[in-house]
């Protein structure tokens, strides 16, 4: 019986394989390494843009709060000219009021009494003078009482004139009404028209 030498090709199979699974190998290790490097292309690519992003939002943001110091600069500027403007409006109402209270102390004034002095604190005022006698200073406080411009009269100090001369040195104490006079001209004026049409 002949005998047949398997060995030679065992050998040829057994080196075919290794040289596939090398070639197997290789191809496997390269894939892996490009997939790897695409994952890392990927991220670096996306990070960059993340950054990219968050300067660009940064940069927005800083624009935007210079944009509300502005605004809040704008805002309190404004603050202090419309209290600038109420001041403004204020004073040029109390102006004609000061005259009609100059006049009205006049008016009120009755004989026998004249002021030393006249000095206002807001709506306060402080009248100093000089007046024959005590009943001259309660009709002064009567009339300030009816007046349309003056109104609680507080008498702080009547003093005897110290040299000798007849009468008393006063300091009465006053408080400005804010009422405007047209309003209170109508009112009577009103009242009498009433009247008129009921007789």
């Amino acid at each position: 019986m002949p005998q047949i030498n398997l060995l030679p090709w065992r050998q040829l199979e057994r080196a075919k394989r290794q040289k596939e699974f090398g070639l197997l190998a290789v191809g496997a290790l390269l894939a892996a390494a490009a997939v790897m490097l695409f994952t890392i292309w990927g991220i670096s690519s996306a990070t960059d843009r993340q950054r990219e992003r968050n300067e660009l939002l940064k940069t927005e943001i800083s624009e935007l709060d210079k944009q509300i110091t502005e605004i809040l600069g704008l805002e309190a500027q404004k603050g202090r000219l419309v209290s600038r403007m109420e001041i403004i409006e204020r004073l040029q109402r109390s102006r004609p009021e000061v005259v009609h209270v100059f006049d009205q102390l006049a008016r009120t004034l009755p004989d026998g009494v004249y002021l030393t002095a006249v000095k206002q604190t807001d709506k306060k005022l402080e009248l100093k003078g000089v007046a024959q006698s005590s009943t001259r200073v309660s009709t002064l406080m009567r009339n300030i009482e009816a007046s349309q411009w003056l109104a609680d009269p507080q008498l702080q100090v009547v003093e005897t004139m110290k040299q000798g001369g007849a009468g008393s040195e006063f300091t009465l104490y006053a408080t400005q009404k804010s009422a405007t006079p047209a309003e209170d001209e109508n009112k009577p004026q009103r009242k009498s028209r009433a009247a008129g049409s009921g007789s």
